[in-house]
């Protein structure tokens, strides 16, 4: 038992013994998209020092959820989760899904990166399948993500090649409201701009 720990023989409490400590959940959330060199982990937490960043991968790392491997295009080091700490998906998304009331005032002076949104919208449209494939591209801060609804359900992926046909170019907030259904489609549309069909943006964001 560390001397942060609750001292509690209870699920939640030592779970949060391993994951509470500040900023070691958004550590997962930036490898969940895949291993990250130190440098890049830094970049995709604004405002953490890098001792501070060093201190929580280490501690991710002795309890299991985090583990260094070689970047392959570096022959550096990357840090990526274990198949236990990707469980944290789950949770994670769910915490997404519950913080939606919270973020409907848009980031307020908050920092943003265009990569969030990719654990967001996998949260906040989980669940959401089509029997005919939906693809459209999503782009906030001239970067644009690929959201496709197929049989299997929602798949969110950056930088990839090629745009679709359908693409909604918006500030975050209004994708979030988007995504949680507390925006319509046509006042996402209307609060952006749609180059494309609405049909195909209704068929991956509406609701069903």
């Amino acid at each position: 038992m560390t001397s942060r720990s609750y001292g509690q023989y209870c699920g939640l409490a030592r779970a949060l013994d391993v994951v509470s400590s500040r900023w070691s959940l958004l550590i997962v959330r930036e490898l969940l998209g895949g291993p990250a060199r130190y440098g890049q982990l830094q970049a995709g937490l604004p405002g953490i020092s890098t001792n501070l960043l060093a201190d929580r991968l280490r501690e991710l790392e002795e309890a299991g959820v985090v583990r260094r491997q070689l970047d392959t295009n570096s022959n550096g080091v990357a840090y990526a989760l274990t198949p236990w700490g990707s469980e944290l998906r789950g949770p994670i998304a769910a915490l997404v899904n519950w913080s939606t009331p919270l973020m409907v005032s848009g980031p307020r002076g908050d920092s943003f990166r265009t990569h969030w949104l990719v654990v967001a919208l996998e949260s906040l449209l989980d669940g959401k399948r089509t029997e005919v494939p939906a693809t459209v591209g999503v782009e906030v801060d001239g970067t644009t993500l690929t959201v496709r609804v197929d049989e299997t359900g929602t798949h969110v992926a950056l930088d990839v090649d090629g745009l679709p046909e359908t693409v909604l170019r918006a500030e975050p907030s209004v994708v979030m409201g988007l995504a949680s259904c507390m925006l319509t489609v046509e006042q996402a549309i209307s609060a952006g701009d749609l180059r494309g069909d609405k049909q195909d943006l209704a068929a991956v964001f509406g609701p069903g």
